[in-house]
């Protein structure tokens, strides 16, 4: 693709009719005739590496300030944003083929993603999926590293999307992923804002700029459905001026339990259409929230209830979403990804409305992540368990035991009795070894992952699933 059709006019240049090989941001992915665009990131500064790009062969670079290189130096206001367009004009604006749905919050992105894709399936549509679970191009599965994948990555995999024919995508949209401009020029039809509570704070550093990232999906979209029920969202539902609809106990989309069960949820729907009784296979009252977003996405872009309902009730749920691992005991076992406050007392507070003995959780917390949301973590768990086994989680360069205390400084005005039990494996047989009949366990944080993170991003398979049946045997 000759320089001057990859800029689009955006950039003036006299080598408009050089030949571009690719694109890169990566000072060490330069290779003959691609275009280097310099980004300063947080730890390294891709305009000091300009020169040694252009002495690699790079065609030219796209710089924000004046390097001293030349008719090969092209400059923007903005690196990151003038990135996004380059990738996208570079795989033939894939971002323009297809309808695009984003879901963003700090909870409930991953099941509201599942279930609209699953609903439009069933309607039909070829779906495409972005995840922190996987990617998936209808029914093919795709591994992924990051919620929202890096810019270069994230155009490829919609061009992927756009050949094989798939005519929605639906994608988590993290705050990292908005910050760093990833998302390139993609626009959405319809974007989703579930909750904000704490995370993320070693990045963002305070709530208000965790929240500022997450609003930034609303200012490339034409209609917004938000959860007001949330502070935040409340917040954010007063300040758009798009085209908005909110969900909750009150609001466009609202919504009534009636029973949560072990086995599923019925809950009433009230709009303006009126008022129907869905019954699902999902359970937990936070999933009446994730299946209202589901369910009012789906209306704002013209699936009927005739086609919406049925899919919604017949939808099996995340695979470590509140998933419940086969046990053949007196006794259950639940595996969910909760690893933040709000996420693991929402998980705790709805298992112990159908917990016949005792509510036993099993936690940690991640290495080399916000140190404050530890004690936070425990003092949520404490609040419905009967019982906690903390443990680790994926510790990455930090010393487990070191995290476990940060953790347990949560517990000391607890009355919650806890065991502690480094070794995760040796911790999840603990937790079955002390099981009673009528008890649940909980076991929270890693969810769908099936490893995990040691020092020097060492990763250890580790699927709890295949842990409880071998600890099982063994009782």
């Amino acid at each position: 693709m000759k320089l001057a059709e990859l800029l689009e006019n955006r950039i003036p240049t006299s080598i408009g009719d050089v030949e571009i090989t690719d694109i890169t941001d990566d000072s060490r992915k330069v290779t003959p005739g691609c275009l280097y665009v310099c980004i300063k990131g947080e730890k390294f500064d891709g305009h000091t590496a300009a020169e040694k790009a252009l002495e690699n062969g790079a065609a030219a670079i796209v710089a924000e300030r004046d390097l001293g290189l030349g008719e090969r130096q092209l400059l923007t206001d903005d690196s990151r944003a003038e990135y996004g367009r380059l990738c996208a004009a570079w795989f033939g604006h894939p971002e323009q083929k297809m309808r695009f749905i984003g879901v963003t919050g700090t909870n409930g992105k991953t099941t509201t993603t599942t279930v609209i894709k699953f609903i439009l399936t069933q309607c039909g549509y070829k779906v495409g999926l972005i995840g922190t679970i996987e990617n998936e191009i209808g029914d093919e599965v795709l591994h992924t590293d990051n919620t929202t994948p890096l810019t270069y990555d994230l155009m490829a995999l919609y061009a992927r999307m756009a050949e094989a024919g798939c005519q929605f995508v639906v994608m988590e949209v993290s705050s990292f992923g908005l910050v760093q401009k990833r998302i390139g020029p993609t626009h959405f039809e319809v974007a989703v804002f579930t909750n904000l509570t704490q995370d993320h704070l070693d990045y963002h550093k305070t709530m208000e700029d965790y929240y500022q990232a997450k609003r930034m999906l609303f200012d490339v979209c034409d209609k917004a459905v938000i959860q007001t029920d949330d502070p935040y969202g409340k917040r954010l539902y007063d300040e758009l001026n798009c085209e908005k609809w909110d969900y909750g106990t009150e609001g466009n989309f609202a919504y009534t339990p009636v029973s949560v069960k072990a086995d599923g949820t019925t809950f009433r729907l009230r709009q303006s259409s009126g008022v129907m009784e869905i019954s699902m296979r999902m359970t937990g009252y936070f999933n009446i929230a994730n299946a209202t977003a589901a369910y009012a996405v789906c209306k704002l872009i013209g699936i009927a209830d005739a086609d919406c309902i049925p899919a919604l009730q017949s939808c099996p749920g995340v695979k470590g979403r509140c998933e419940v691992i086969p046990t053949g005991r007196d006794f259950s076992v639940i595996c969910d990804y909760a690893h933040t406050p709000d996420a693991i007392e929402n998980i705790l507070e709805n298992v112990k409305l159908y917990t016949e003995g005792r509510l036993i959780c099993l936690f940690g917390c991640g290495g080399n992540r916000d140190r404050t949301k530890r004690p936070l973590m425990a003092k949520a768990a404490a609040k419905y368990a009967d019982l906690l086994v903390v443990t680790s989680d994926n510790p990455r360069d930090e010393d487990p035991d070191a995290i476990i205390a940060d953790i347990l400084e949560g517990l000391q005005d607890a009355a919650v009795p806890y065991d502690v039990v480094t070794d995760r494996a040796e911790a999840i047989a603990h937790a079955l070894q002390i099981a009673q009949k009528g008890d649940v366990i909980v076991l929270a944080g890693k969810g769908h992952e099936d490893y995990q993170i040691f020092e020097n991003n060492r990763h250890t398979h580790f699927d709890e699933r295949e842990v409880v049946a071998e600890a099982l045997q063994k009782l």
